[in-house]
């Protein structure tokens, strides 16, 4: 499963590495990148610049799954895209760009209307997860949702905020991506 964070974050990010553990206790392993260089997130931290640059993100998102693809035993295996925030629209890019490689994604607090054009080319069963108080990226999410091909499936948490720092928002996420990548990615091969 690669991760792809959103703006500000990155592979150190502690709530996607705590998904990232569990779902490694069910045997799927996680790759966390930052998807920004160091140069790119100090100006990024300073100027906004790069934060919504989805294109660039989704390109990068493609290279890990490239990587893995070179990979004689991680080659193999079906790949899942994990996105937070803007992070979600550089996961559905890639999934739209890598059709036979994605076998899921999800979206944890995501903006997926940001992937544009690329939504109506996602063919991954894909989980939008908001939480119920972020009532605007509610809308964005379903507004996004309209424009896939098939219907991803809405999740909301209950009282949950934009970053799921409520008390057992963040343990519903993990649940919620543990059955979404074991049903979808365990024990699958690439579908090549």
């Amino acid at each position: 499963m690669v991760f792809a964070h959103g703006s500000g974050s990155g592979r150190g990010s502690p709530r996607n590495r705590a998904v990232a553990a569990v779902v490694g206790h069910v045997g799927l392993a996680a790759l966390l990148i930052d998807l920004l260089t160091a140069d790119e997130a100090t100006e990024d931290a300073e100027t906004g610049r790069w934060r919504f640059d989805v294109g660039l993100l989704g390109e990068r998102v493609v290279a890990a799954i490239d990587w893995l693809d070179a990979d004689a035993t991680l080659g193999r295996l079906a790949v899942g895209c994990f996105g937070a925030s803007t992070g979600a629209a550089a996961a559905l890019i890639a999934a739209a760009e890598r059709t036979e490689r994605v076998a899921a994604v999800l979206s944890r607090g995501g903006r997926p209307d940001l992937a544009g054009e690329s939504l109506a080319r996602v063919r991954a069963p894909t989980l939008l997860i908001v939480g119920g108080d972020d009532t605007q990226v509610i809308e964005l999410n379903r507004a996004a949702a309209s424009r896939m091909p098939d219907e991803p499936r809405l999740e909301i948490v209950p009282g949950a905020g934009h970053l799921f720092e409520e008390p057992g928002a963040l343990e519903r996420v993990q649940a919620l991506a543990r059955d979404w990548f074991r049903e979808h990615l365990a024990g699958g091969e690439a579908g090549r």
